[in-house]
């Protein structure tokens, strides 16, 4: 999708690549042939062909920042099959979402080919490097979340070019976090539906009080599968957005081959941390009536007390 587009050139929005490709300009070589664009945009040709020149120059090189930094953001999802060899799905579990005293427990790393963990007293040192191979990062939210959480933890930049799925399906009506997204385009989760973000701190603390290896296990299942999921959103929300485009018969991908998982969920963690869950939400809405039927008899007795001096 990458060569039949012209919106990153200076210029050139997606109307006027609609009129190019409406004109038979699909494709960067049918600018650059014979002709070319000069009878159509004679004033514009030369500084389009230059344009394509160069984007030619830096797709051989394999730089995808130069065109992300002149593509919009909602269109960075056009870089996908020609860096996916240059992929990195990328999620991270923390212990809560940036406070002073969070951390992250573990992250993991998918390139479509192999999976990486690092765990937090481990190997977490070592994620700097390993990420440090990829030029481009696929995530969900991890421009509010996931990218600036690791910025401010191993105090490093990212210079990788970054496509935001959440943006991405949201363009196309898939909303309510990852698991929503999944759940509405047929992903199954098995032992871990349900399982989310807090479940995930909570299985940290187990790790940590009791030295639970299932729920270490059972987190980096969790945390795993999160990132392995990203690569078929990745490639249903191209297809999707393809179906925007005269393109849509040509360039759709096949879904990926789902990896055999490092780590399994355990199931009797998985109960005992959601009965801990539901008691703690028992006891808050029990605390919720107190606190109502206090509040509740209190303005009983004002009004008694408002209607005892009415009758004096």
């Amino acid at each position: 999708m990458l060569t039949n587009t012209f919106c990153h050139i200076p210029g050139i929005g997606q109307r006027k690549e609609e009129r190019l490709w409406a004109s038979g300009f699909r494709h960067w070589d049918d600018c650059l042939g014979p002709g070319g664009l000069s009878a159509l945009y004679p004033r514009a040709s030369r500084h389009v062909v230059e344009w394509l020149h160069a984007s030619r120059e830096r797709l051989q090189r394999g730089d995808p920042s130069f065109f992300a930094s002149a593509l919009p953001a909602h269109l960075h999802w056009r870089l996908f099959p020609e860096f996916r060899d240059d992929v990195a799905y990328l999620d991270i579990e923390t212990t809560g979402l940036g406070g002073a005293g969070d951390f992250v427990t573990s992250i993991a790393l998918y390139d479509g080919r192999a999976i990486s963990w690092f765990v937090h007293g481990q190997n977490l040192h070592d994620f700097p490097e390993a990420v440090s191979r990829y030029k481009v990062l696929v995530t969900y939210n991890g421009k509010c979340f996931d990218l600036p959480f690791l910025q401010r933890f191993f105090r490093m930049p990212f210079g990788q070019t970054h496509i935001d799925l959440r943006y991405v399906l949201g363009s196309l009506g898939y909303k309510g976090g990852l698991k929503g997204c999944e759940r509405q385009l047929g992903l199954d989760r098995g032992d871990l539906e349900g399982v989310d973000g807090y479940f995930a701190v909570l299985l940290w603390e187990e790790y940590e009080r009791h030295d639970s290896q299932e729920a270490l296990q059972t987190l980096l299942a969790y945390n795993i599968q999160d990132t392995v999921n990203l690569e078929t959103l990745m490639v249903k929300a191209y297809n999707l957005k393809l179906r925007e485009t005269p393109f849509a018969a040509t360039h759709e991908l096949p879904l990926p081959r789902v990896p055999d998982l490092p780590f399994e969920p355990d199931r009797d963690t998985i109960e005992r941390i959601r009965s801990k869950i539901a008691g703690e939400a028992g006891s808050r809405e029990h605390r919720i009536e107190l606190r109502l039927e206090e509040v509740f008899s209190s303005l009983q007795n004002v009004w008694k007390r408002k209607l005892a001096g009415r009758q004096d």
